[in-house]
């Protein structure tokens, strides 16, 4: 088994009386269905159905009301921190930003020898391993218990992409991406029964319309990798942008019919004058599903 600290990633906290109702009334998870020690996978939404911010969120134990830990980008976790408190109005909770105090560890080819406190299984895929909520000072002690060696972000970032796993900011950019376009749906990310969120209505109508047009998929790649944002090509037609890689694979953001409209017709993709195939042609193609609590 492998450890390592994520240093981009943060922790906000959202604590009282009504913090279950508060969430489940905002996000695209279902959050009536959590109970300390798992987690789910969520987002934040515009009115409009686009992704502000996505996170895992997990429950853990409290003297009062209840407690959710929300593991979400650092970089994002004051403005999600302030966008929570403008939709507090005169809910009994307290919201906090806790990334000065702690971070994230992430834990994976293995099993735990033991279970740390505030860990919780990654909700997305059960390969993608765990998640502890601790320090950074921690990680030697974490490991240690998990019976884990210590990593380089570098390998849970090739372990990510080898399970096409999209990352915002890197693989999509927050504020112009749907859920459905970034694989929630296929990561148990959106629950379409769950009632109303912001942005549920938008989300709704493409789930049951499959009217997702573009797709995070993982690709494979002759040579070096392309810089982040950098165009895939169909001939001389844009297809879609890379996103990350690690090696021989990355994530790009594709346009499902021109994508499978090239493949079909025998057209090499490229990202700066680079060969790159999509790993999974059907699951770029397949249709939405709806998730399993």
């Amino acid at each position: 088994m492998k450890a390592t600290f994520l240093p981009d990633r943060g922790v906000v906290q959202v604590s009282g009386a009504d913090a279950r109702k508060f969430l489940n009334g905002l996000v695209t998870t279902d959050v009536t269905k959590l109970h300390p020690g798992a987690a789910r996978f969520g987002a934040l939404l515009t009115p409009q159905g686009k992704i502000i911010v996505d996170f895992l969120i997990t429950q853990v134990p409290a003297e009062d009301g209840e407690r959710f830990l929300l593991d979400c980008p650092r970089a994002l976790a004051q403005a999600l921190t302030d966008k929570l408190k403008l939709y507090k109005l005169r809910a009994q909770i307290s919201i906090e930003n806790l990334s000065e105090q702690v971070g994230v560890i992430a834990a994976w080819d293995g099993a735990p020898a033991a279970r740390p406190a505030l860990s919780f299984a990654d909700p997305r895929q059960p390969e993608l391993g765990w998640r502890i909520i601790a320090p950074q000072s921690a990680l030697p002690g974490v490991a240690s218990e998990l019976g884990a060696e210590i990593a380089d972000v570098s390998a849970y970032d090739a372990h990510r992409i080898a399970h096409s796993i999209p990352q915002g900011g890197l693989d999509f950019a927050y504020g112009d991406a749907f859920p459905h376009e970034t694989n929630m749906d296929h990561l148990n990310g959106v629950d379409i029964g769950k009632g109303c969120y912001v942005g549920q209505e938008v989300v709704s109508r493409m789930h049951h319309r499959g009217t997702t047009r573009t797709r995070a998929a993982q690709v494979v790649l002759e040579g070096s990798a392309p810089a982040p944002g950098t165009p895939v090509m169909a001939g001389d037609k844009t297809v879609g942008t890379m996103g990350s890689a690690v090696a021989q694979k990355g994530i790009a953001l594709l346009r499902i019919d021109r994508t499978t409209e090239a493949i079909a017709a025998g057209t090499p993709l490229t990202a700066d004058g680079r060969a790159l195939r999509v790993a999974d042609l059907d699951a770029l193609q397949s249709a939405p599903k709806q998730t399993v609590a």
